[in-house]
């Protein structure tokens, strides 16, 4: 780590002096830090629904994963603005509990289908009883989702072909079903992918998921460039870190990582559903008619904070900095 290479210069320079920040120091096994760093008071989360009241009135649209943490969030700010929702998943009896609570809590019905998005055939019969209780989509949310952490010299075939399954194929037989249906009925939608930063830069210990999203994001950049023709628009939100059941019980199982996350995210607090329900409402909504083929990163500025080698001389202290600075101005020649 490149910061600790400075800190253990600075030591040199200076031996009566501890330089290592306060942060890193532990009880011998865990890592001790603050839950939140300071600067994420300044950028406290507004979740509240942003768009207008009836911006999707009319119109219908097709969740997977739906059921629990950000396909549920999406769900309920669209029936929130209008939107009749389906949504689809393996499990039927969370879908059927999800659906009911979001249509008291908003007055519009949500409707709930069982589907497993790895199976061609139990997509097209999803996508069957979709079409038969409400018509076709105006938007399409790919969201279902698969991830563990692993060494990848530990996975096996199947491993691979569960996460792949889950993600790549089965956002492929979703967008292809309801697509071809689209085309047929000269009908348009906006499809939307949820994926990960980690996509674009790739990532240890999630090799398949890594791989499967980025995936995804060429089958809709891909299809944004050849179906924009048939009325088809395609955008992509990366999410960074987001505390949902869901994900962190199989990618932080043990709490660790957590406070880790948070010192590499420039605004220093994780990222709630309801700021990724929103940027989804308005990604597929009217309002970005003229928005296809983006894909944005929202994680609070971690994906940067990350890619830069000096980024971790944050820590430096103002007399750490006037060492380094003496030391520049006595250094003589190239």
């Amino acid at each position: 780590m490149a910061l600790l290479r400075v800190l253990t210069v600075l030591n040199r320079l200076s031996p009566n002096k501890c330089f290592i920040p306060a942060r890193l120091f532990g009880n011998g096994t865990n890592t001790l830090y603050q839950s939140n760093p300071p600067q994420a008071r300044f950028f406290p989360p507004s979740e509240g629904v942003m768009l207008l009241p009836g911006t999707y009135k009319h119109k219908v649209a097709f969740i997977t994963g739906g059921g629990t943490g950000l396909g549920k969030a999406m769900t309920t700010t669209l029936s929130s603005l209008g939107a009749e929702c389906v949504i689809a998943s393996r499990n039927l009896e969370v879908l059927k509990k999800t659906a009911d609570e979001i249509s008291q809590q908003t007055g519009n019905k949500v409707h709930a289908v069982q589907c497993n998005v790895r199976d061609p055939a139990s997509v097209e019969a999803a996508v069957n009883q979709l079409v038969n209780d409400v018509g076709l989509p105006d938007v399409v949310i790919n969201n279902a989702a698969g991830n563990f952490i692993s060494p990848s010299e530990k996975l096996s075939p199947n491993a691979w072909r569960t996460i792949t399954d889950i993600v790549l194929n089965g956002a492929a037989y979703v967008t292809l079903d309801i697509g071809k249906r689209l085309i047929k009925a000269e009908k348009g939608a906006a499809f939307l992918a949820i994926t990960t930063i980690y996509a674009e830069s790739g990532s240890g210990f999630v090799v398949p998921s890594a791989a499967a999203k980025a995936g995804v994001e060429k089958l809709c950049t891909s299809l944004a460039a050849e179906w924009g023709r048939y009325g088809m628009r395609f955008n992509i939100i990366q999410p960074g870190p987001i505390k949902t059941k869901g994900a962190f019980s199989r990618l932080d199982p043990i709490g660790t990582f957590e406070q880790v996350m948070l010192e590499n995210i420039a605004v220093g607090r994780l990222g709630t559903p309801g700021e990724i329900a929103n940027l989804a409402a308005y990604l597929c909504s009217d309002y970005a008619s003229w928005v296809s083929g983006a894909i944005i990163r929202m994680d609070g500025g971690e994906y940067v904070s990350l890619a830069g080698e000096f980024n971790g001389m944050k820590e430096v202290t103002q007399e750490q900095w006037a060492i380094m600075e003496a030391k520049i101005r006595n250094t003589k020649g190239s």
